[in-house]
């Protein structure tokens, strides 16, 4: 029988990946400590490396470009709702309900 797969959350591989950036320790020393296998410690090294440029970028795409979005296509679909409960008002007075 296969043994489960584990499932890590974003906050433990970031701290695995930003020990593995310092170089303190060897992949194999923090596979060991974190109970992960080394290639896993590789990888998630390679992400973090890879991701930091958009950490500090504002507005120039990656999470602020996905942001702003989101917000425009909620504030279309407030519009839209606003104008449907004024025509339903609208035809609730004509009708005098």
């Amino acid at each position: 029988m296969k043994a489960k797969r584990r499932r890590h959350d974003t906050a433990f591989k970031a701290r695995v990946g930003l020990e593995a950036l310092k170089g303190q320790k060897t992949t194999q020393q923090i596979a060991a400590e974190y109970d992960v296998h080394p290639t896993q410690v590789s990888e998630w090294k390679k992400t973090l490396s890879e991701g930091l440029g958009e950490a500090f970028e504002r507005g120039k795409g990656g999470l602020g470009e996905e942001f702003e979005r989101e917000r425009e296509k909620l504030h279309s679909k407030i519009g839209e709702l606003t104008v449907k409960l004024d025509f339903l008002e609208k035809k609730s007075r004509q009708l005098g309900l």
